[in-house]
């Protein structure tokens, strides 16, 4: 495929099955949509979109349930060259209008009850406001069935963005990651050789399509592999053992593995089918690996990778998979440490991961000079993350040196709610940790200095408040109030300190 004919869904195209009646989603109550509906449904909403006006490289925002139709929607966007913006069905108002303004999409799809939302924040480029429910019988599938079922995949360039995706700014400014034609591409080709995608193989995808998890790793996988996938509407534990038989690979966050492993029906019999159970998103805990092999049979395979670079590393499918570390560079992909002078460190010695290859995203949405700043002189991405190199070459990620919190597989940058916090009355200013937790990987906690030590702010009121701004996954679990904060001699912050002190909160 030429530069000029890049687009990623030509090349889900080319893979799929020869006999195009093969399934390619089976939902939990045995509905089936094959490989020939799938071309005929993107066919459809592309020429219903293309008739509303809309040009290439124009944005199409979505904030609805999962559904089979809603990959329908994207797949579509890509045929026709619009840019596809997923969010996250947490978001509030708030969070909302920023995304917005700042993309300026076209359409927005969303679901009904959210509708009048939308159309009070809509901004000057929005043309229209479709829905999009579990009910394909309405909305904007039902509209676009009258629509022909062929399309001609508009070609683009490798550097075409493909899709926008929203990460959390340290500064509490989200950035809008501009992912490209090209990336994912280059990520998905790399990531079917490592973990030997076959044709046969069938997914139990239980992950959210918001996130570059469940669109990318796990659609992309299941796409270019022409392969089959049980979409589950979301994760629950039961539903996942009772479907496990049917599956061969089955990718998830901790938290799905701590559920699972907490299910009396998960056991070695279950997963006798299985080839391969693949972990991301946030740290695994070694007991969390050990447990589950002992109770499976099989080894978690644990990767790392970014909403802007996609997959970087993995570790082996053949191969020692060690726990506590997340494997190898993936091909195509560079990967050094460094110290804070730009020096590679030696090996277990403690640095920056910085990162390179053809899966690195484009940069961030109008804003140049925070991409600028994201990038080094010879073009490696600064992860922010603190990693290290163990003797066979393996990284393990060890901390993080924005202080992000990842809970349940989700980014949590503390800026964006300690902000809100410290505008709120009674509250003088406040200090946004992760802490460890079973379930969650890390809970979201707040330690906050009132004005008033004697009579701090009601916590419910605060948890309320900030509920009402941001979505739920960023809320912290536990407010505990403090006289004052630890701070170093430049008076910054010390969240260590914080950590190390209320480590056993959640234990």
């Amino acid at each position: 495929m030429s530069d000029k004919q890049y687009n990623i869904y030509s090349l889900f195209q080319a893979r799929f099955p020869e006999n195009t009646s093969a399934i390619f989603i089976e939902t939990a109550d045995g509905t089936e949509y094959s490989y020939a509906y799938l071309e005929q449904e993107t066919a459809r909403i592309a020429h219903f979109l293309t008739r509303q006006g809309l040009q290439k490289g124009d944005r199409i925002a979505v904030q609805v349930e999962k559904s089979p139709h809603v990959l329908f929607l994207y797949l579509a966007c890509l045929r026709a060259g619009f840019i596809y913006l997923p969010l996250n069905t947490a978001y509030t108002k708030t969070e909302i209008s920023y995304f917005l303004e700042n993309a300026e999409p076209s359409i927005v799809v969303c679901r009904t009850e959210s509708s009048q939302l939308f159309s009070e924040i809509k901004n000057k480029n929005l043309k229209h406001i479709f829905t999009l429910d579990l009910n394909e019988q309405s909305g904007l599938i039902k509209q676009s069935r009258s629509t022909a079922a062929e399309f001609e995949t508009v070609a683009c360039d490798t550097d075409d963005i493909a899709v926008i995706l929203y990460t959390s700014g340290t500064t509490g400014r989200p950035k809008g990651a501009m992912i490209t034609h090209g990336n994912l591409a280059a990520n998905g080709i790399a990531l079917q050789k490592a973990w030997g995608w076959q044709q046969g193989d069938v997914l139990l995808h239980a992950l959210p399509i918001f996130h570059i998890h469940g669109l990318f790793v796990a659609c992309h996988n299941v796409l270019l592999g022409g392969s089959k996938m049980l979409f589950l509407e979301k994760f629950d534990s039961k539903t996942v053992v009772q479907f496990l038989p049917k599956a061969t690979v089955f990718m998830g966050v901790p938290t799905f593995y701590t559920r699972l492993l907490d299910e009396e029906n998960f056991n070695r019999t279950t997963c006798q089918n299985m080839r391969l159970f693949i972990s991301g998103s946030a740290p695994l805990l070694e007991q969390t690996f050990d447990d589950f092999q002992q109770r499976s049979g099989h080894t978690i395979l644990e990767r790392y990778g970014m909403t802007e670079t996609g997959m970087n590393t993995s570790n082996p499918l053949q191969g020692k998979r060690i726990a506590g570390t997340v494997g190898l560079p993936l091909p195509g992909v560079e990967a050094r440490i460094v110290d804070e002078n730009n020096q590679i460190v030696k090996n277990n010695s403690v640095g920056i991961l910085q990162v390179k290859g053809d899966n690195i995203f484009k940069g961030y949405w109008r804003m140049p000079e925070k991409t600028a700043e994201e990038f080094t002189e010879d073009h490696f991405f600064i992860t922010g993350d603190m990693a290290q190199y163990n003797e066979q070459g393996y990284i393990s990620i060890v901390g993080r040196n924005k202080d992000m919190v990842i809970t349940g597989g989700y980014n949590v940058y503390p800026k964006e709610v300690e902000l809100l916090l410290d505008e709120t009355k009674g509250v003088k200013e406040s200090a946004i940790i992760g802490l460890p937790h079973k379930d969650f990987g890390e809970a979201v906690t707040a330690i906050v200095v009132p004005d008033d030590m004697n009579n701090p702010p009601n916590v419910d009121k605060l948890k309320k408040l900030l509920k009402e701004q941001l979505a739920s996954y960023k809320t912290p679990k536990k407010i505990i109030f403090i006289e004052k904060l630890p701070r170093n001699t430049m008076g910054k912050v010390q969240k260590n300190i914080l950590r190390e002190t209320y480590n056993a909160l959640y234990k």
